[in-house]
């Protein structure tokens, strides 16, 4: 075996599975634990069945595979094989098997001993891929219960592996020093220019480090395919070199290209596929342009986006190291030295960030979400997945199904597999088609274009991508179980995947939709689709306000009823419409958020039309009249803490139970406004209160005449006014409340003007009375204006004329 820099660990690495069973290894990027530590597990003799290696993509997996198949001398199949979705290698001779992550999912949810296997490697582990982290939460739970002999051993580059061991029970941490070759690092002198697109400067610094280096091959890091077209188009006619894009959605013979040698310098422009486990002849050049594009769910609307984001410390070192596998290289790094001290440490885990619908899938049928995760999955999130499955019938009180177990038995989304479930291998293309990418980029969002164009593709046709889409609906339809419905749709089996994005148009010229889940979504101007009353979107840009539609299939009215003729339902609701101010009473026919018809209601109950008028007054706040607002100063005046509240606050918070009676005839805000709460308040008070009330705060002031002089409780002192002669006789103070808070007497002239204002008459009298007697005598001859007022007899009377 060559020697690596991960050679020197490996006796040691041996040692710590043969007594613990467990192990993390560290080794920088080209150290050849991919490739070496498991030829060495194989040729220890320490494990009789197979080795199973999982990789984080397909091309590293066959890559591997064929590396160790080579180093032994051997064709792939033999000694070496691999398993991935749609393409296996193996034999009865086979003991390392390479497998995708998910392949290790369905072995252990076939039979979760894992017969015939002996260890289990996590290579690249630090990519945190969702499947990665159920496999090795899956392997420890097995490796407890089940299999004690089942070694594992978790291998990365760039991980921090504290946590992981200390997951794995202490597992010990094996680091292996140093990479194949030196690699130096060259930043820029100074941060880019902004105005500068990024496919400019990535593609201005790709020709300077063809200019500064004499030889070896350069690969640069982009963020998506659609980058490394536009820069692959800017560098073309570069003298001597040989662009090779690389990217996920390439066919296999196309990525071979990428790896393979080629005339001149080659140039490989690849996404984060080439980050790990790939060895690329020649390659002694890194361009890094520091981006990196990561899947994002948004739970509370369902729907994954594409976003674009810097690179992390991890990832950058990952990337650097790609230029030291074959000879001494250098790095070059679209951002400068200083930029770099801001970089997150490591990408976040896939598991708290992606779709988590396909892992609820996994555990319903595993029987228990208690397993050990190294990041256990976000609960809003999983709740919302578990509420898709429950929606798919996947899953029933948190149980799996039976239809579940048979979504859980394919390699699908679970959307994609309950279609595929229901509608038989007649759906096959279409999952095929809403699995990969879009074949008809540019084409408008109509997915029945799409379809079409498997059978007759047209000029603007992504032809590879037509290719992998027939064959993959080849593989799906032998996988399909036999239809529970036949004859469907093509609208109808999409809209079995997404039954919670039926969109119905709004009103209005624009074609914006309503989707049943309850986002809103709008297709874009001029689209074929855009006279439709129903569809069914597919994909969506992942905008949490208004998302855009990026393919979509119009759903006939029919074909909808036809299909979900059980969950459309009529319902009657009574509500508050703020818009038109007033009671809504309708019958509606709904699916989910969508209104399919409405209708008025005439024979609504009284309950629900007083219940709706409240949730009205609740808008626009309470309205109070001069009788209501007089009696609550009263109630705030005389109350204990075992009388009810009376701010406005207090009274909405608790509404239902008094007002709802005094409701019943309130349609529109003007009843509202006009409600005289007087009634209701007083409703409140029991009995015993209503006495009390009257007795420390009565609405009015009796006088020495007997009248009823009504008292103003609006101020912050309440208060009477009254003609002064009608107070003779009067030497206490009037007062009212528990604490006999005196009232603000308002003394008024015969004339009805006041004369003086008193919060104490005996003071009045004995201080004041008699400058006010010298005045209002002249003005009022006719009155009795006596000198001791308090001895007087109250009058409202007037001298008879002439007398």
């Amino acid at each position: 075996m060559v020697q690596l820099p991960v050679t020197q660990i490996l006796p040691a690495l041996r040692a710590a599975l043969r007594e613990r069973g467990l192990a993390v290894l560290q080794a920088p990027p080209g150290a050849g634990k991919t490739t070496l530590v498991p030829l060495d597990l194989l040729a220890s003799g320490l494990y009789p069945d197979r080795i199973l290696m999982l990789e984080p993509r397909r091309l590293a997996a066959r890559a591997s595979a064929e590396r160790m198949a080579e180093a032994l001398g051997e064709s792939v199949g033999q000694t070496v094989g691999y398993r991935i979705r749609g393409d296996a290698k193996t034999s009865s001779q086979t003991r390392i098997e390479v497998v995708t992550e998910g392949i290790l999912t369905r072995m252990i949810q076939s039979d979760a001993e894992l017969p015939g296997v002996s260890c289990v490697i996590f290579d690249e582990f630090h990519e945190r891929s969702l499947q990665a982290d159920l496999g090795l939460a899956l392997a420890l739970e097995i490796r407890s219960a089940l299999r004690p002999d089942l070694a594992l051993l978790v291998m990365s580059a760039t991980l921090d592996a504290a946590p992981v061991a200390a997951l794995m029970g202490d597992a010990p941490i094996l680091t292996a020093e140093g990479r194949a070759f030196p690699v130096e690092t060259r930043w820029l002198p100074r941060p880019t220019d902004p105005s500068l697109r990024f496919e400019a400067a990535i593609a201005g610094l790709i020709r300077q480090a063809i200019d500064e280096t004499a030889q070896g091959g350069l690969l640069a890091f982009l963020p998506g395919e659609g980058e490394i077209r536009r820069v692959e188009a800017m560098l073309s006619g570069l003298p001597g070199c040989s662009i090779r894009p690389l990217f996920g959605a390439m066919d296999f013979a196309a990525q071979r290209a990428a790896l393979a040698p080629a005339e001149g310098r080659k140039i490989v422009l690849a996404t984060s596929i080439a980050e790990t486990s790939l060895t690329l002849p020649d390659i002694r050049i890194v361009v890094d342009g520091g981006r990196a594009r990561r899947a994002r769910f948004d739970p509370a609307s369902g729907m994954s986006r594409l976003v674009t984001e810097r690179v992390t410390k991890a990832e950058a070192e990952q990337r650097r190291g790609r230029a030291g596998r074959v000879a001494e290289g250098i790095c070059y790094r679209l951002w400068s030295k200083g930029e770099e001290g801001a970089l997150a440490a490591f990408p976040p885990p896939e598991i708290a960030a992606a779709d988590l619908a396909p892992l609820a899938l996994e555990l319903a049928q595993w029987g228990s979400e208690a397993l050990p995760f190294l990041t256990p999955p976000p609960a809003a999130p999983l709740a919302e997945a578990k509420a898709l499955l429950t929606d798919l019938g996947a899953l029933q009180l948190g149980r799996i199904t039976a239809h579940g177990r048979k979504l859980a038995a394919l390699p699908l989304h679970p959307r994609i597999g309950h279609m595929l479930t229901v509608a038989g291998p007649a759906a096959a293309p279409l999952a095929a088609l809403l699995e990969e990418r879009d074949p008809l980029r540019g084409a408008g969002p109509d997915l029945l274009l799409r379809l079409k164009a498997l059978d007759r593709p047209p000029a603007e046709a992504h032809r590879p991508t037509l290719d992998r889409i027939r064959l993959e609906a080849k593989r799906l339809a032998r996988l399909a179980p036999q239809a529970e419905i036949q004859g469907l749709s093509p609208a109808q089996q999409v809209a079995l995947a997404y039954p919670d994005r039926i969109g119905l148009r709004r009103k209005g010229d624009a074609p914006r939709y309503l989707l049943s889940g309850g986002k809103g979504a709008v297709l874009p101007a001029g689209s074929s689709l855009a006279a439709a009353r129903l569809i069914v979107a597919s994909d969506l840009d992942g905008d949490p306000r208004e998302a855009s539609i990026r393919q979509a299939i119009a759903l006939p009215e029919d074909e909808f009823r036809a299909l979900f003729s059980t969950q459309i339902q009529w319902q009657e609701a009574v509500s508050w419409s703020r818009r038109e101010g007033k009671v809504a009473a309708r019958r509606q026919e709904s699916f989910g958020a969508l209104i399919l018809d409405d209708r008025p209601w005439p024979q609504a109950p009284e309950e629900a039309l007083a219940t709706a008028a409240l949730d009205g007054l609740r808008q626009i706040g309470l309205s109070w009249t001069a009788s209501a607002r007089r009696l609550r100063a009263r109630i705030a005046l005389a109350r204990d803490d075992s009388w009810p509240e009376v701010s406005d606050e207090a009274l909405l918070a608790s509404a239902e139970a008094w007002l709802l009676p005094y409701l019943t005839k309130a349609r529109t805000e003007a009843d509202l406004r006009s409600l005289d709460l007087t009634p209701a308040l007083k409703a409140l008070l029991s009995w015993d209160q209503q006495a009390t009330l009257d007795r420390l705060a009565p609405a009015s002031f009796v006088t020495p005449l007997g009248r009823a002089v009504p008292i103003d409780y609006d101020g912050d002192q309440p208060g009477i006014e009254i003609r002064l002669q009608e107070m003779f006789g009067v030497t206490r103070h009037p007062a009212v409340g528990a604490h006999q808070m005196p009232l603000r007497v308002t003394l008024l002239s015969p004339g009805q003007r006041p004369v003086q204002v008193t919060l104490d008459l005996p003071g009045f009298w004995a201080k004041s009375y008699a400058d006010v007697r010298k005045d209002m005598r002249g003005q009022y001859p006719r009155h009795p204006w006596p000198e001791d007022p308090t001895q007087a007899e109250p009058t409202l009377r007037a001298k008879p004329r002439g007398t």
